[in-house]
């Protein structure tokens, strides 16, 4: 991705010797930029850094704030050397933006350090453009136990730029058609599961069916109504939607939703929403749990019923032990959770959803926020450590 990079530069300082500056310094990054000078025409087409060249500039971007927020609303990059009281002019600038209300950091550093960040807010300004213009769908109402987890489309469209796209669950039910053809499956599959498994697939269908309809890149489904409708899951649906690209989510959960699409736009994959099911305060360790998870993101799977009902089909997967990063955005966009930990192992006890992932967190004293201030009960896992790009795009949208 080309980098914009504007200048702030005093006049009471030499300019050859800025310039001279300049060079170094912007070699020294080896990042592909365009430099635009005090040209800021185009500022905020694209990623766009301001770089603070010497000190003495605080005036001179002060004047050109209002000019700036018209053109962009994105936060604010102040590059500096460190030369020329850079940093110093950098510093006040920022103070003065937060006193705005404006979000902004300072980008200062060894170069290894400047080019790695300056990598980092480029994928979060990326993943942001995707969710722009984004369609995701909201089939039947959240589910009725998610008294905490409500949005509202116009602040989510303002923060996101995703459309919510309403739709009606008689829509999927009335899609859905008996599948007659036979399916395979492993010879330990239960029966009963076998038996399902023409009627998991014909809801797969009809779900793939209203995502083209409504051009979606993504939806949630009050999936639970399914149950008692066709005496059956989404489960498989969700499994497989997920793992060719779309945003799929499960009991209506609006947050949980936006998360994984924020998540995907980041990282390029699945996500797995899931409940904390047990916290160890002490060790950081932690038990998250649900009946469906994508298939690109397990090694390997077994297919079950759903755990409340027992009925319908489940799938208990398993995903490669290592790093994995845990992430909620709140339905208002007011605040998101990010922490990495490791997958330690896999479980598979009875008396939870099929899916089950031990995760030991980095930092123990993370399991405070599920204890005393959550962000509901879906989090979403994904495989990997990302928890500064996923910091990143919190900028944009908080």
């Amino acid at each position: 991705m080309n980098i914009s990079i504007y200048t702030l530069t005093s006049a009471l300082h030499d300019a050859k010797a800025v310039d001279a500056v300049t060079r170094e310094f912007l070699s020294g990054l080896d990042i592909d930029y365009t430099l635009k000078g005090d040209d800021y025409s185009d500022y905020g087409h694209g990623f766009s850094l301001i770089y603070v060249r010497t000190g003495g500039t605080e005036g001179i971007f002060a004047r050109l704030l209002p000019l700036l927020r018209e053109k962009s609303r994105h936060p604010f990059y102040l590059l500096t050397s460190g030369k020329s009281n850079s940093l110093a002019a950098s510093m006040e600038i920022l103070s003065y933006l937060r006193l705005q209300g404006e979000e902004g950091e300072i980008l200062h550093g060894n170069p290894t350090f400047v080019a790695h960040r300056i990598g980092v807010l480029c994928q979060a300004h990326e993943a942001r453009a995707k969710l722009r213009g984004m369609r995701l769908g909201v089939i039947g109402a959240p589910s009725d136990w998610l008294i905490s987890s409500q949005t509202d489309d116009a602040v989510v469209y303002e923060k996101t730029g995703i459309q919510l796209v309403h739709i009606d669950m008689k829509e999927v039910i009335e899609a859905i058609s008996p599948q007659e053809e036979p399916i395979s499956c492993v010879p330990t599959t239960p029966q009963v599961v076998k038996d399902a498994l023409p009627g998991a697939t014909a809801i797969y269908k009809a779900l793939k069916h209203v995502v083209e309809k409504h051009r979606l890149q993504g939806f949630t489904i009050r999936c639970f109504d399914l149950l008692t409708a066709v005496h059956n899951t989404g489960c498989l649906a969700l499994a497989r939607l997920n793992a060719e690209g779309f945003v799929a989510g499960c009991e209506g959960d609006v947050p949980t939703m936006l998360t994984m699409a924020v998540a995907r736009a980041i990282t390029g994959v699945s996500g797995f929403q899931a409940n904390p099911s047990s916290i160890d305060p002490e060790t950081g360790e932690m038990v998250f749990a649900h009946c469906t998870i994508p298939f690109d993101m397990v090694e390997s799977y077994e297919l079950d019923t759903h755990f409340e009902s027992g009925i319908g089909v489940g799938i208990r997967g398993r995903m490669h032990e290592g790093g994995v990063t845990m992430v909620k955005l709140a339905g208002d966009c007011s605040r998101m959770f990010v922490a990495e930990g490791e997958l330690l192992r896999n479980e598979s006890k009875p008396d939870l959803c099929r899916t089950q992932l031990a995760i030991g967190l980095d930092k123990p004293r993370h399991t405070a926020y599920f204890l005393t201030h959550p962000i509901g009960n879906h989090h979403v896992i994904v495989a990997g450590r990302w928890k500064e790009q996923l910091k990143a795009i919190a900028k944009y949208l908080l």
